[in-house]
This record gives structure tokens, sequence and C-alpha cells, in this order.
């Protein structure tokens, strides 16, 4: 005779008790528990057990005529199927995010594009304009008739000041390395928020029925869309506002 057999019932339902008040014996402990033999699969089932897991697992849920043990399975179904659609939501939200990470670093990567072709126009027509200055020096040295034409058309076409020209594009070249930088600390900042999106987006995947829930940051700012998105609608609803127009 095995020692399960010569402890009363009294006692295991004692001990499954003392382990769910305990916060440490789950519904998928007590369902294990179940299957070990046809007297702790008897014990496992009654109303008291599966009553304190209810008042456990959901402390806020009113009572019912049914079965514990069936009242507790719809409940958490129910809880299962929230945590799905929490999941849902979340998985579209952090979607959207990588999605604005995405178009921020096209944008980024276009002013970049913009600022380097600059800073490239710049250098060009800064070296031409060193050499109309140099140009202009040498023709108040001999030099061979050619050559000297050549300089001497040089330093006709430049209808701007080369000294003023050349002060201009200094700055503009300092102003668009100045540029340069910024995008490139904006685009690593950008990227690094995109990379980590994705990382916890491909969590959530991996995790459909964690309890997602609205950080503070994020309940804020979906707070700030629904009253824009109101006041907007109170906007176009009223005909005078368009009148004014």
């Amino acid at each position: 005779m095995s020692w399960k057999n010569e402890l009363p019932d009294e006692l295991w339902r004692k001990i499954l008790e003392i382990g769910i008040k305990a916060s440490n014996f789950t519904f998928k402990d007590l369902c294990c528990v179940s299957i070990c033999s046809r007297r702790l699969h008897r014990l496992s089932n009654e109303d008291l057990l599966w009553s304190h897991l209810i008042s456990v697992d959901f402390p806020n849920q009113t009572s019912s005529s049914s079965s514990a043990k069936s009242l507790y399975k719809i409940r958490f179904e129910r809880e299962k199927e929230r945590k799905l659609w929490a999941h849902k939501r979340a998985v579209l939200r952090k979607e959207s995010q990588v999605s604005e990470h995405l178009r921020k670093l096209r944008e980024i990567e276009v002013r970049l594009r913009e600022e380097r072709n600059k800073l490239n126009s710049s250098l060009l027509e800064l070296s031409n304009l060193h050499k109309v200055s140099q140009a202009s020096v040498a023709l108040n040295v001999w030099q061979p008739e050619v050559v000297r034409g050549r300089q001497k058309q040089m330093v006709e076409q430049c209808v701007v000041p080369v000294e003023s020209r050349v002060h201009a594009l200094d700055m503009e070249v300092k102003l668009c390395n100045q540029q340069l930088q910024v995008f490139d600390k904006a685009y690593r900042d950008e990227k690094r928020r995109l990379d980590t999106a994705k990382e916890e987006l491909k969590s959530m995947k991996y995790h459909p029925l964690r309890d997602y829930t609205l950080s503070s940051t994020e309940n804020q700012e979906n707070r700030k869309k629904r009253k824009k998105l109101k006041n907007m609608h109170q906007l176009f609803q009223k005909p005078e506002n368009f009148l004014a127009f």
C-alpha cells in the first residue's frame, strides 16, 4: 500500500488548498495532479479548490450557479481571448511605430543626400573660384599669350567679386558640414529606435499571451491623438467654420 493511499482525503484536500492559497499552485498544477490517480482526480475536481483558484486568478469576477471548475474554464477562455485581442492591438501599434521609424529614416536619408549634393556643389564652385583667383594673380606676371588669354577669359567670365563669393562659400561649406553632423546623429538615433522597435515586435509575436498594456507615455500620446481628432471632428461639423474661409 503506497503512502498516498494512507493519507486521508481531508489531509490531501488541505494540502491542495494551502498550495492554492499561497498562490504557488496554479490551475495547470491542479490539472497535472488530477491525472496522477483516480483519488486525486476526484479531489482536484472539488468546487472548493476551484473556487479558491477563481478568487486568486479572477478576484473581481462575480459568482455563478454553475460548478466552480466550469466557471473557471469560461473565465479563463474569456481572459485568453482578451489577451489575444490585446496582443493583436499591441502588435499593430508596434508595427505602426516601425513604419513611422522607417519613414523618418527615409526622410533623413533624403536630407542627407540633399546636403551632400549641396556641399559638393559648393566645394566645386569654391575650387573654380580659387582657379579664377590664381588666374587674376597670374595676369600680373609675364606669360605666353595663349595662357594669358585663357586666364583673362576666366577672370572676365566671373561676374561676382571673387573674395566675397569665396567667403560666402566657405560659410556655406561649414554650415553644410554642421548639418551633416546633425543629420548623421539623427539617423543613428532613429536607427537605434527602429532596431529596438523591431526587437520588441519580434518578442511580441513570440509571446502572444502576455498581458500587453499601454505604458503611461503611450497612453498620453493616444489621449492627445483622440483629443486632436475630436477637435477636428467638431470643427468640420460647424458650418460657420467653412464660411470663415
